[in-house]
């Protein structure tokens, strides 16, 4: 297999480079260069996306036999169409990682493939569905940018040669956006742990190794879809979540469960002051059948714990982004909770 990858230098993009190489694929990547290190073993083509020229400079390296595209998350939809027209006549394939975010009824309802997708045009500019000042109704802003670049995609492949992959949470090592190595320091620096909602309440992440293996099996399919990324439903619980963050950092500390209502009477930000808590019914109740029919597997949320946490012992760090800071409860702001609990 030849295959170019969009990106290709950081968490997902590196974990699909890494992923194609251990098979012998041979491997191209796209990117400006500026963020990441260039996974040694890849023809590295330097270019902006946004970039006419740099695009049909890029289309004159190939032919492939799949796009790989992991890099377009910051890109309005008309730039992921003008870029999969003119990369089509030199690919099979084209593989575009999306978001759950692309339904409508995320994440406030349960979710199947053939639930309802948000509007978004495949030529929509950047600001296609920001909110209007004083707009107080669903975000869906970035879930009609994802719904639009997924309708860019099919646009120029046709629907039998692209496959949309729609991840909820993605964790595992190299993780840019901090989810999980925030639970794992605060287990590490041990003491009584605020814990968010029920500790056998579902969720659902998934590995990033396992969806890189995903992306790339979709790579040489013969034929399209769309697919939900994620733990299957029950199979893993917030409470085992947080026990495997306790048990890899040495068990340094003791949960303490805080009810929904008590995190929502002390104004705890939800999906980021408590990672991975959210009160919305829908958030974690996603079937991803359709992906497990199709070969995608998905390990253990304890390895990927154990993984990370290993990962970031060797000093490894990923690679600086702004959503990193979003997450993580303030310590005084825990402890007054933590009080609260105790009354």
């Amino acid at each position: 297999m030849r295959i170019l990858v969009m990106g290709g230098t950081w968490f997902l993009g590196r974990g699909v480079v890494g992923g194609a190489l251990d098979r012998g694929w041979e491997v191209t990547t796209f990117n400006r260069g500026r963020s990441g290190v260039d996974v040694p073993g890849v023809h590295v083509v330097r270019g902006d996306r946004q970039s006419g020229d740099d695009l049909k400079r890029l289309a004159a390296e190939g032919p492939w036999d799949a796009v790989i595209d992991t890099s377009s998350s910051a890109l309005p939809p008309r730039d992921v169409l003008a870029g999969a027209r003119v990369l089509e006549p030199a690919a099979g394939r084209y593989v575009y990682v999306s978001t759950v975010n692309a339904y409508r009824g995320w994440p406030n309802e349960p979710l199947s493939e053939s639930s309802e997708v948000l509007d978004g045009p495949a030529d929509a500019d950047g600001e296609y569905g920001r909110l209007p000042d004083g707009w107080d109704g669903p975000d869906w802003y970035y879930g009609r940018q994802k719904a639009g670049a997924e309708r860019a995609a099919v646009a120029a492949f046709g629907g039998e040669r692209v496959s949309l992959l729609r991840p909820g949470v993605i964790l595992g090592p190299g993780e840019y956006v901090g989810r999980l190595p925030w639970w794992l320091d605060r287990a590490a620096r041990g003491g009584n742990v605020l814990a968010p909602g029920d500790p056998a309440a579902s969720i659902q992440p998934v590995d990033v190794r396992d969806v890189a293996a995903f992306a790339l099996g979709q790579a040489s399919a013969s034929a399209g879809g769309a697919y939900n990324i994620v733990a299957p439903i029950g199979r893993e619980t917030m409470g085992g979540f947080l026990n495997a963050c306790l048990d890899v950092t040495g068990r340094r500390g003791t949960l303490r469960w805080a009810p929904d209502e008590v995190l929502v009477e002390h104004q705890v930000e939800q999906w980021t002051e408590l990672p991975l808590w959210r009160t919305n019914a829908g958030t974690w109740r996603i079937e991803s059948q359709r992906a497990s029919a199709a070969g995608f597997v998905c390990r253990p949320l304890a390895e990927t714990v154990a993984a990370t946490w290993e990962w970031l012992q060797t000093g490894a760090r990923p690679v600086a982004h702004p959503r990193r800071a979003e997450h993580g409860i303030a310590p005084t702001k825990e402890a007054r909770i933590l009080s609260a609990l105790e009354v």
